[in-house]
């Protein structure tokens, strides 16, 4: 896949396809998404269920038996569902519409009872790519929409319920959209490390033999810094939202808790912007490189054409076809037993005199004329012996 196909691919998923003149609330769905995949996993402290269901009716009696209930819907490619299951929890149309849209920044909000989170979520592809989750929090229910099946990054958190370790099982719908949120945050670190590497990797090849491919290389990783600091810097503030405003749905206990998120995101932000001015130092540091190795090619070449010119002049002037027999001073050398030894040997003393030349300048080699900051400094010296 290309360069531009990459860029035009990432460019058409935030596209919004709310057509021109449209009410609000509008789900348009997306013609490529997948079906969506609706997982149920409902839990207490004596135990947990998980079902996957293909009517969203059948949610309402894990609502009525278990104390928490969490839904979650891999897929946005067909909007009956996601409408069926908004009116089954009485979500806001305007929240759905976001939900489906997914080029949202992270963000907090409060629709009724329900509070609507979106966050971005890092993505198991090898291009650091992130998808966008929506989550609707509620008394006892946590529902996340996810924009693709096949895999996301909160498997520890549904583990933690099966296996009952920790108090997810025991606290409300509160702790675990804060153990989402948290698994999510956790989830850049090893991105990061990742950055990491590939900058020390390329600190090494930029100091010693920089080329055009170690510039598209850090073009790559600027590229996806960017992308990871456009998905975390709105989630500290979404973060702070929840933590400056009291939200009935969070407890003063789980609060405690997203301060560690807060402070996770101001990490993981102080860290992209470390690699950042890394990746922009190394970016000037190949550039310059770069020109300095044109810079002495060019040194090179013009010192070879400098040279050469004195020597075709030489043996232009002698390849004139004057005919000596006209007039003796028609190149008498033409008719000398040396003057093909005496061009060459003219030649040569020309080519060295110019090397010589250069190298006193400094232009060529290590030679180098003392300037003068080293004849002042040195004369002071001088001075006081005599």
């Amino acid at each position: 896949m290309t360069h531009a196909h990459k860029h035009r691919k990432r460019k058409a998923r935030f596209q919004r396809r709310t057509l021109p003149g449209a009410p609000p609330g509008i789900l348009v769905p997306d013609p490529a998404g997948p079906r969506p995949i609706v997982q149920v996993m409902a839990y207490g402290p004596e135990g947990c269920v998980e079902e996957q269901i293909s009517d969203p009716r059948a949610i309402r009696d894990h609502l009525e038996k278990w104390p928490i209930t969490w839904v979650n819907v891999d897929g946005l490619g067909e909007t009956a569902m996601i409408h069926e299951i908004g009116k089954l929890f009485g979500f806001h149309r305007l929240a759905l519409e976001d939900v489906v849209h997914v080029h949202q920044r992270a963000k907090v909000e409060q629709y009724g009872e329900c509070l609507f989170i979106v966050a971005r979520m890092p993505t198991p592809d090898p291009d650091m790519g992130t998808e966008q989750l929506s989550m609707f929090v509620g008394p006892k229910f946590v529902v996340t929409f996810q924009e693709r099946p096949g895999g996301d990054c909160l498997d520890p958190v549904r583990l933690r319920i099966r296996t009952g370790v920790g108090r997810i099982r025991a606290a409300g719908p509160d702790h675990l959209a804060y153990a989402l949120l948290d698994t999510i945050i956790d989830h850049y670190f090893p991105l990061l490390e990742a950055c990491g590497d590939r900058l020390e990797a390329l600190e090494d090849v930029v100091l010693t033999s920089p080329d055009h491919g170690a510039m598209a290389r850090l073009h790559a990783i600027k590229r996806d810094l960017v992308t990871l600091r456009r998905a975390v810097w709105p989630l500290r503030d979404a973060l702070n939202t929840l933590l400056r405003d009291a939200h009935p749905l969070f407890s003063p206990d789980t609060s405690i808790y997203l301060r560690d998120c807060h402070d996770h995101t101001i990490q993981i932000i102080d860290l992209l912007e470390s690699y950042r001015d890394i990746a922009s130092g190394l970016t000037e540091v190949c550039l310059s490189s770069l020109s300095n190795r044109t810079n002495e090619i060019m040194k090179v070449l013009t010192i070879i054409a400098t040279i050469f010119i004195p020597l075709g002049f030489i043996a232009g002037l002698y390849g004139m076809n004057f005919n000596t027999a006209k007039s003796p001073v028609n190149m008498p050398e033409l008719n000398w037993p040396f003057g093909y030894p005496f061009a060459l040997t003219v030649m040569a003393a020309v080519a060295g005199g110019l090397l010589l030349f250069f190298r006193r300048k400094g232009w060529l080699g290590s030679g180098q004329r003392p300037g003068p900051q080293a004849s002042s400094s040195a004369a002071p010296a001088d001075s006081g012996i005599l």
